[in-house]
């Protein structure tokens, strides 16, 4: 474990870097001066380049970028220009709520993604595999706003038995904060299963061919034990992989989700960023974003090698 992570070591320091750069530069190539906005419409030339020089917009993009990085690494994630507040509180003060819907809907995401794969993979059954073919199928030709709004539709309006915006955490009141999490959460985490379903459910049923699988059924190993021992453990690496991908994706797909149940988290936060041209601000989105993904990437390395004994941390 430890040689795996001082090899992988080099190739993180160099993402990160490489994104630090990439999300200093992205947003100083959209239109709009943050200068402008804050000084506002009807500011003169004079008054623009003040507010331009106070923010330090006025310098060079290299000097910019490394005072920024300098700031990064004491800790300092700078002052959004929009609230006048440090982006390291705004950030905390919103991570809760899209924390919680991103671990609510990779709980969804794993147990319907991989349910779904080991019910189509494992049965004998045609009925139950077509079931399974057209849920995932639906679900992929459907995007998560459109889920959303289908689930606020059924569930919230015409049954009526789960509100369909605000929010409520859950260190607050648990019982009333899953109620508001659980739409949000579904559409999030309906929009990612299939994609894992599918995957799982056409790796069982090619290795249903292989030749280790004949050899246990010869031996005369029960077909249950032929399918969850042998089948289902070695088709799960490829799963875990996509697990570890969608949940990365849960992230981006939870700003339109958020919008949607009005939830108050970073979605909402990073839209007001880019509608304010707040660089400070979306800078560390974006760097939060790619960390998220890295942690990811190196965890479901972890799990793959745990789960096949071919796959070595080490290698």
């Amino acid at each position: 474990m430890l040689k795996y992570l001082i090899n992988k070591l080099p190739s993180i320091v160099l993402v990160v870097v490489a994104s630090s750069v990439v999300a200093f530069l992205l947003p100083r190539m959209a239109p709009g001066d943050p200068a402008q906005t804050i000084a506002g419409p009807d500011a003169t030339p004079e008054q623009v380049a003040a507010v331009r020089t106070s923010l330090g917009l006025d310098a060079p993009l290299p000097e910019q970028y490394l005072t920024w990085l300098a700031g990064v690494f004491r800790g300092d994630f700078g002052t959004s220009y929009i609230f006048g507040r440090p982006v390291s509180d705004l950030i905390f003060g919103r991570m809760e709520s899209t924390v919680e819907l991103a671990l609510l809907a990779s709980i969804i995401l794993i147990v319907l993604g991989l349910g779904l794969g080991i019910l189509g993979g494992s049965v004998q059954s045609r009925f139950s595999r077509v079931t399974v073919d057209i849920t995932n199928t639906l679900l992929l030709a459907t995007p998560a706003f459109l889920i959303g709004l289908l689930l606020i539709v059924l569930l919230g309006v015409t049954w009526r038995v789960l509100p369909v915006s605000g929010e409520v955490g859950l260190s607050e009141n648990f019982e009333i904060g899953i109620q508001y999490l659980a739409l949000p959460a579904l559409a999030l985490g309906l929009s990612q299963a299939p994609s894992v379903s599918r995957l799982l459910q056409t790796t069982m049923l090619s290795m249903r061919g292989e030749d280790f699988v004949d050899l246990a059924r010869a031996k005369g190993v029960s077909e249950s034990r032929v399918t969850y021992r042998h089948v289902l453990r070695t088709s799960l690496g490829a799963s875990v992989v996509a697990v570890g991908m969608r949940i990365g994706d849960l992230f981006g797909g939870a700003i339109i989700i958020e919008a949607i149940f009005a939830r108050n988290g970073l979605g909402q936060l990073a839209v007001q960023a880019v509608n304010a041209r707040d660089y400070q601000l979306i800078q560390v989105l974006i760097m939060g974003a790619v960390l998220i993904a890295v942690i990811f990437q190196l965890l479901t390395d972890i799990a793959l090698a745990a789960l096949d004994p071919r796959v070595r941390l080490e290698s």
